[in-house]
């Protein structure tokens, strides 16, 4: 199991977002996509943020009380963003996943260039494809 790799089981045409899209368009695209959350680039692919459903639905949800103005993403995204390599092993990332919050990672190069992302469900189907193989073999 210490083969499985993250980049051989990562989405690589993830939803992302720029910082100066409203909330309202991300919101649209993260529930057309089904993404929980995407990483907010800038123009080169840089990861320089991270957006979630709880983000969005926590500013339409007070929009709604106090009526206010379009807000953009830069505005809601959080900055501090956990991401994993396309090298790192599956079974690291899932022991990560269990103690840490984050469902969702962008996965970045050396240079913090968007490769692609890696959720939760990615993992238990990369270890579950992997014991079943073994099993197989045992049988």
């Amino acid at each position: 199991m210490d083969l499985l790799k993250v980049g051989d089981y990562m989405n690589n045409h993830p939803v992302t977002f720029t910082a100066d899209m409203t909330v309202e368009l991300a919101a649209d695209r993260l529930t057309i996509s089904n993404q929980s959350g995407g990483p907010v680039v800038d123009e080169q692919n840089k990861v320089i943020g991270f957006l979630s459903e709880q983000d969005c639905l926590a500013l339409m949800l007070k929009s709604t009380y106090h009526d206010q103005q379009v807000a953009h993403v830069r505005d809601i995204m959080q900055t501090e963003v956990l991401s994993v390599k396309a090298y790192d092993g599956i079974i690291d990332l899932a022991q990560t996943m269990l103690k840490l919050k984050p469902k969702l990672y962008p996965v970045v190069d050396d240079n913090n260039h968007l490769l692609g992302i890696i959720s939760r469900s990615h993992v238990l189907a990369a270890i579950d494809k992997e014991m079943n193989s073994h099993y197989r073999k045992a049988v």
